[in-house]
């Protein structure tokens, strides 16, 4: 009960908008002031909700075992090249303006390409996440590397810490803050190249369930399976945000 209150406590004015929100697309819609056919009630809506939660929660699943193991390799890319180029400023020099350029490129742009390269796709939709997945956390792993109080490499020098312990003790430590900020980023950001792939180059997924009945013009099931993305993306967020605090609950919150 006191987790509750606590909750309600904290999100009262979160809660407060998004039911005025919801209330005045209800009354638009009730009241036909919203194109009826693309705008659908929200008694329509919750009916499909009802329906399809089996299969969105079935599509659900499909989306994370394509999201998941994409967004580890990205991470993991972006993190070996991330720790070398913010230790090393002659690699860093060399390889930054190579890696802006390169950034700047949506990966729907790279999306007919990847599709016709790749041989499935599958692992053209992996490359996509991958490739909007790897930007946000390597430039905060470089930025967080470079800004590492020079204290703490003082203090490392004293203990005499050197190689993979003064990484693991003081370095990565130190640089955490801004790795798991750039890792959150690269969390949203890779649901929304999730979507477009699923829509484009799969048969299961949030994404092709929204698409597939768009298709059909049967948008109850589009704002349905809309709401139901909304849902597990603030789910996750909020999970790994979670994750987060608890890593860094040394810091000021």
């Amino acid at each position: 009960m006191n987790k509750i209150i606590c909750f309600f406590k904290k999100y009262w004015i979160t809660i407060l908008i998004i039911g005025t929100c919801v209330a005045l697309y209800g009354y638009a819609t009730y009241n036909a002031m919203l194109d009826t056919f693309v705008f659908s009630t929200l008694n329509d809506i919750g009916k499909s909700f009802v329906k399809f939660k089996t299969t969105m929660i079935a599509n659900m699943f499909a989306s994370f075992a394509l999201l998941f193991p994409s967004l580890l390799l990205g991470v993991f890319i972006a993190l070996v090249l991330g720790i070398a180029m913010g230790l090393n400023k002659r690699l860093r020099e060399i390889l930054q303006p190579i890696i802006y350029a390169v950034s700047v490129i949506p990966a729907i742009l790279l999306s007919p390409i990847a599709l016709h390269v790749a041989p499935s796709f599958r692992s053209a939709s992996i490359f996509l996440i991958v490739y909007n997945t790897v930007w946000p956390t390597l430039f905060a792993t470089i930025t967080g590397i470079m800004t590492v109080d020079k204290r703490y490499l003082d203090n490392a020098a004293t203990l005499e810490l050197t190689g993979i312990k003064k990484m693991t003790k003081v370095v990565l430590p130190a640089a955490m803050p801004s790795i798991l900020s750039g890792f959150i980023t690269s969390l949203r950001s890779s649901f929304m190249v999730l979507v477009f792939a699923e829509m484009y180059g799969t048969e299961f997924g949030m994404g092709y369930f929204i698409k597939k009945y768009s298709l059909f013009g049967i948008y109850p099931n589009v704002w349905s399976g809309f709401v139901f993305m909304v849902i597990i993306l603030v789910i996750v967020v909020q999970v790994f945000e979670r994750i987060q605090h608890r890593l860094l609950k040394w810091t000021i919150d």
